[in-house]
Parts: structure tokens; C-alpha cells; sequence
């Protein structure tokens, strides 16, 4: 149900979810008595409860706050209609917790009663969850999950390095991507140089070309460089066992490389349904990877943000102000979308050497001092003001425009771009 302000919810249901059952305390709305219970997690079961809450409040809105804004138990209550989902943080009920148990006791009972006393005190500071088209949802969890994978690839790439370091060295030197079918396909053939070292000149040719290597003297210079290579060590004890973990590293590398391809495919396809994708496809450095994350970064709902300042903070990007006293203090925002700030981050990364007054706003954060991570953040600060106003006005940046929009204010980055163009 998409809820009104002016609702009036029949009861409030506090849970307390696990993985193998949920506490459950319930209060109906013109009573103060409250009732508790255990649901088991599975789907008969929480199906049954729902339908027990629909006959004996006749299908009238039902509030109900858990510590959760995804999750199975999400999946299976946003379904039906006549429940509101109150999604509380969890730092949000611990504190709420310790203020009136000092001594930091917990059960889950009494978490869920905890839950259902938030909801009923304080519903006007809590944001019933609103879900996203089906389509929406499904390239958020698609990037997300496809980011995931990219740092799987990483840590087998890396792992995958470490392992030929101790036996195989050379074959680093020979391909400049570890993390490629390519690469993979040459190691499961030849996973030591002296396998390789007995390959026919004529076998290794057919290879590479076989993986579409046109450079012939690239070509020329990988099989010079093979015949002239030096075996590193030539103890069994040491080969043996970092051989059968490259082949295994690399089984696990191809299998993730191919899940990373068919990702791309379905992102690519869910991408070009949703009719704001124009405006992110466009930006400097987004391309086919960052497009769909921002465009998930921000979602289709407007009315969600109010201002660039919100989408900041939730992202992460806007640093905390602290003050106390004389004392006053900026630092890291803790509570935050992981995955947006690095979107938002990687992204703006990406578009230094692709926006000119990004390159200079970048510049001009380092020469105040700022490492590369802080300069990229300020970097990244800037651009989600940027595109807050494209979004919302449903208009796709244009470099040019923003550029005459800063001469027209008397910007000072306009000197740091002079500069920059000197340098260039």
C-alpha cells in the first residue's frame, strides 16, 4: 500500500526478524494492551499470519516497523497491500535500546516491542517504505550485485598473481590484463614455463589468434620473449602446489569474468526501459558501467529528495559536522549506502580526464592540500548538486552550459581551468 499522511492504521506491528523465526508484538490502535508472538520464517507461515491480520481487521491498513528496508521478510510482507512498512535502522532501535537499559540487556521480544514503541511515538519521523518499479528494482539489485562480482574478480586476480609470482613470473610480464579469458585460457593450457617452453612456435601462434590477437608483433614479441624465459625455480615442492592453485584460481576467475558478461547483458537490456537513462548515459566517464549505477543511485521516485544536500548525506558524501563547546569537528559519515558512495566516488574518478572543470576542480583540491580520496570526494560533492538539478529537471548536462554558467557567477575555478589549460 502506498501510504497517505492522513491514514489511519487499524494496528502496529513491531518485529524482531532472524533467520529462522521473527518476534512479533502487536498492538491494536485504540487499545494499550500488546500482544506478542513467534513467527516461524517460512513463506506458509508468514503467509498465514497475514492473512490472519486481514480477516480480523477487515483488510484496514496495518503499520509495521522492522529493522530491515530489504530482506526476505521484506520480499514476503511487501506483497500484500493493506501493510505499510516502517523500515527503522538498526543503530536507530540499539540507541533507542540503551537509553532506557543502561545495563545493554537485550531479547528479542522485548526489541520488538522496542520497534512497535517507535512507530507508534514517533510515526512522523519515520518514512513508510515506498518500493521502486519492478524495473527500477531490479537494475539496483542487478548493479549491485554485478559490483560485487568485479570485486570477486579482483581478489582472484590478485590471488591469481600472487600464486605465479612463486613459480611463473614471467607469464606476468607477457600480458599486461590478469583478468581476462584470455589470460585464463593460456594458463589452463600452459600453467608453467615448461609446459610452454615445449609448445610449437606454430601452437602458440595459433593461439593468440585464435583469441583474436591481431598485433603480430606483439605476437612476435611474446614468443621471443618465451623462448628466451629463465625458469625461476625448478623445486617440485614449490611448482606442484601453486600450479593446481593457479588452475583452480583460474576456473574461478573464467566462471566469474562470464557471470560479469551476462550481468552486463541483462543491465544493459532493464537499462533501456527506464526512461531516465538518457539523462546518465550521457555524462562524461559513465559509459556502461557507471550509467546504470547512477541512474539506480538515484532512483525514479523525485519526491524522494527534497534537495542535492539529501542525496549527499544518504550517499555518504557530505562529511559530518560536529560541535561541542569550543570544540568543533568534521568527519567521515558512517551511516550511509556503501555501494552509492562508491558509486558516486568511482564515478567522478572516471570523469577527471573526461570534463575539463572537473580535471581543474580536481587540481585545485590538491594543491589545498587534499589527498586523491578527498579531492575525488569534494569532486563527487560537487557533481550530485550537478546532477540533483538535471534529474529533477529532466534535462541532460551539458558541459558547455555549466561552464557559462560559472562564468556568469564569477567563479573562481575558472583560474584553476586557466591554469589547467596552460599545463595541458
Amino acid at each position: 500500500m502506498k501510504p497517505q499522511p492522513d491514514v489511519e492504521f487499524a494496528a502496529f506491528v513491531g518485529i524482531d526478524w532472524a533467520d529462522t523465526k521473527h518476534d512479533i508484538c502487536l498492538q491494536v490502535a485504540s487499545s494499550e494492551e500488546r500482544e506478542f508472538a513467534v513467527l516461524p520464517h517460512r513463506a506458509d507461515a508468514i503467509e498465514a499470519w497475514v492473512a490472519a491480520l486481514r480477516q480480523r481487521f477487515a483488510g484496514r491498513p496495518v503499520a509495521v516497523s522492522l529493522e530491515l528496508a530489504k530482506g526476505p521478510l521484506v520480499y514476503a510482507l511487501q506483497k500484500y497491500d493493506f501493510l505499510v512498512l516502517f523500515p527503522i535502522n538498526p543503530s536507530t532501535l540499539a540507541k533507542y535500546r540503551e537509553a532506557f537499559t543502561p545495563s545493554h540487556a537485550k531479547a528479542d521480544p522485548t526489541d520488538a516491542e522496542l520497534a512497535l514503541e517507535l512507530l507508534v511515538r514517533y510515526r512522523a519521523k519515520l518514512k513508510a517504505l515506498q518500493p521502486q518499479s519492478a524495473a527500477m528494482r531490479m537494475l539496483l539489485r542487478l548493479v549491485e550485485q554485478r559490483r560485487r562480482l568485479v570485486g570477486d574478480k579482483n581478489r582472484i586476480s590478485n590471488r591469481l598473481t600472487d600464486a605465479l609470482k612463486q613459480y611463473f613470473p614471467d607469464v606476468l610480464e607477457w600480458f599486461q590484463d590478469k583478468d581476462t579469458l584470455l589470460f585464463c585460457d593460456f594458463l589452463t593450457r600452459w600453467p608453467t614455463l615448461k609446459h610452454v617452453k615445449h609448445a610449437r612456435k606454430a601452437t602458440l601462434q595459433s593461439f593468440f589468434h585464435e583469441h583474436h590477437g591481431r598485433s603480430q608483433p606483439r605476437i612476435d614479441e611474446r614468443l621471443r620473449a618465451i623462448k628466451s624465459a629463465t625458469a625461476l625455480t625448478d623445486d617440485v615442492a614449490v611448482i606442484l602446489p601453486n600450479q593446481l592453485l593457479v588452475l583452480a584460481l583460474v576456473e574461478q576467475l573464467r566462471v566469474t569474468l562470464q557471470a560479469i558478461d551476462r550481468f552486463d547483458a541483462e543491465i544493459a537490456t532493464v537499462s533501456q526501459t527506464l526512461p531516465d537513462y538518457s539523462l546518465f548515459r550521457a555524462l562524461p566517464g559513465a559509459g556502461p558501467a557507471f550509467a546504470p549505477r547512477l541512474l539506480a543511485a538515484f532512483g525514479e521516485q523525485r519526491e524522494r529528495y527534497q534537495s542535492a544536500a539529501e542525496i549527499q548525506q544518504y550517499a555518504g558524501i557530505a562529511p559530518v559536522t560536529e560541535s561541542s563547546g569550543k570544540k568543533h569537528w568534521v568527519h567521515w559519515r558512517l551511516q550511509c549506502s556503501t555501494f552509492i558512495r562508491q558509486t558516486f566516488v568511482e564515478w567522478a574518478g572516471a570523469t577527471i580526464p573526461r570534463s575539463f572543470w572537473a580535471a581543474a576542480y580536481y587540481r585545485q583540491q590538491r594543491d589545498k592540500g587534499c589527498t586523491h580520496q578527498a579531492a575525488v570526494r569534494a569532486l563527487a560533492f560537487k557533481w550530485i548538486r550537478i546532477l540533483y538539478r538535471c534529474w529533477q529537471t529532466r534535462t541532460p548536462y551539458d558541459e558547455s552550459t555549466y561552464l557559462n554558467a560559472l562564468k556568469r557567477r564569477g567563479s573562481p575555478l575558472l583560474n584553476s581551468m586557466v591554469e589547467t589549460a596552460k599545463n595541458i
